[in-house]
């Protein structure tokens, strides 16, 4: 029977499967970076537990799932509705078609060796240590694999090297961008003032400030680090996953992130993608 199935195997099968997976992957360049891709996960992996289910006949669940994922769909266009329209207007660009197009998706996405910018933890320190003694309130954000491009946009443009100077300037009391949170992308400051979502727990110690529940809520809903400095007490907090470590001294920030941020660490995650992806060749 595979036998049979390698046989038909088509031409057409194989321009079918290449177009779908091209489609997915502009579909992912366009989640990603953004709450959606969380969703989406989930409904991928809705769509599996449905057709494990069908195929195991079990007919009552097969069919609440299946009624569920088809009155999804509507709910979707919903959800996903400026994804999609991203995911149309990157469909129209035609980049792809021409000889430069086709270099450039190549080597930029396939086969280049080039390795993610290691975050310099150095001034980060220094600078959480002298805002911490002038008990200067700041909210930093370090992302990982999220871009956090809807948290971006709220704010302003920086693009510049993470420096300690430049970080305690914005986070200065008369700055117009001390309110809001600095995120750091790619070694570098990416925006700053931005605006994040607050958590809607009501469980929490009521000496937590209003960048304490931000932080929290920004890591509730993705994979970010948010460093916290009290604006009353001066001390710092690290937030990840929605969780907080309250009244940290700066040795146990720096092991943290050492220990999320260290090179060998980094540089051996990206083999391993390599690796899966050489196999998958």
């Amino acid at each position: 029977m595979i036998l049979n199935a390698i046989i038909q195997f088509r031409l057409l099968d194989l321009i079918d499967i290449v177009l779908v997976a091209y489609l997915l992957y502009i579909l992912y360049k366009l989640l990603k970076g953004t709450v959606a891709v969380n969703i989406f996960s989930g409904i991928v992996a809705l769509f599996l537990i449905y057709k494990i289910v069908n195929a195991l006949q079990m007919e009552l669940l097969s069919q609440i799932l299946g009624a569920f994922i088809s009155v999804g769909f509507i709910a979707l266009i919903i959800i996903f509705q400026p994804e999609i329209r991203r995911f149309l207007l990157a469909l129209g660009n035609t980049t792809i078609l021409n000889k430069e197009g086709r270099k450039r998706f190549l080597f930029k996405h396939l086969l280049t060796d080039k390795k993610e910018e290691v975050l310099d933890i150095d001034p980060i320190l220094v600078s959480c240590q002298k805002l911490s003694e002038s008990k200067t309130g700041a909210l930093i954000v370090i992302t990982r694999e999220n871009e956090l491009v809807q948290f971006t946009e709220t704010g302003e443009r920086i693009d510049a090297k993470i420096s300690s100077q430049l970080l305690e300037n914005i986070f200065f009391k008369n700055s117009p961008l001390h309110d809001g949170a600095m995120i750091l992308h790619n070694n570098r400051i990416h925006s700053a003032g931005c605006i994040l979502p607050v958590t809607p727990r009501r469980n929490l110690p009521k000496d937590l400030g209003l960048r304490h529940r931000a932080a929290l809520g920004l890591t509730e809903q993705s994979d970010a680090i948010a460093i916290v400095i009290s604006e009353e007490t001066g001390k710092l907090s690290w937030c990840s996953n929605g969780k907080i470590k309250p009244r940290m001294e700066l040795g146990q920030l720096k092991e943290l992130l050492e220990e999320e941020y260290s090179k060998e660490e980094v540089w051996e995650k990206e083999n391993k993608k390599r690796r899966f992806f050489l196999r998958k060749l």
